[in-house]
């Protein structure tokens, strides 16, 4: 790879981690329920979730997935599933303004791994991002990491945003019930829009 084309895949990577979707929603949330604890926690479980799909993409495990239709809709039906029910938790769920923090590191982590890997955008994705910045007869091991700098990426993007979260974490304390079901809003929105996406 040149260093053109490295620059510009460094450049992608941190423009494609900037685009808020599920994984900044999810990280809104769990900073709220658990504090930058469980904001922390959240984004490790997302980062496998990536790392698994990158890899996959890396080593053309996940071809299989686009390859096969019902493979595809089975995991789009379990992602939905799984971003209407955090939502419907986060919308509908018992929420008390003044109840006591409740450690969710586990809860985050799972959370966060859940809803990457239950996305079957983020393997397509993966498939059609990596392969284009590596020159053609370049093994394995190119692929791979590339897929290890886009997780690095993402990471560190997830880790401003917890810093800056941090420093309102007082803010969001006091609009916690608010926001928590502002993210179950979105979170439900994006699994719907994720139903009726071809």
């Amino acid at each position: 790879m040149t260093w053109s084309g490295f620059l510009a895949f460094l450049l992608a990577s941190l423009i494609l981690a900037m685009v808020p979707g599920v994984g900044t929603a999810m990280l809104l949330r769990q900073s709220i329920r658990g504090g930058r604890r469980g904001a922390l926690a959240t984004v490790a479980g997302m980062e496998v979730g990536v790392a698994v799909w990158a890899v996959a993409a890396a080593l053309g495990l996940s071809v299989l997935l686009v390859a096969s239709e019902v493979a595809y809709q089975g995991l789009r039906v379990v992602g939905v599933a799984v971003l209407v029910w955090f939502g419907v938790k986060a919308l509908f769920g018992r929420h008390e303004p003044d109840e006591p923090e409740v450690p969710t590191s586990g809860s985050g982590f799972r959370a966060g791994l859940l809803v990457n890997l239950a996305n079957p955008k983020l393997a397509v994705f993966a498939i059609s991002f990596l392969p284009q910045f590596v020159e053609p007869g370049a093994g394995r091991g190119a692929l791979i990491t590339l897929a290890a700098l886009w997780v690095v990426i993402d990471t560190g993007w997830y880790l401003l945003i917890i810093a800056l979260l941090n420093r309102v974490m007082g803010w969001l304390r006091r609009h916690r019930v608010r926001l928590e079901r502002t993210s179950g809003a979105v979170l439900i929105g994006l699994g719907v829009k994720l139903a009726v996406t071809s």
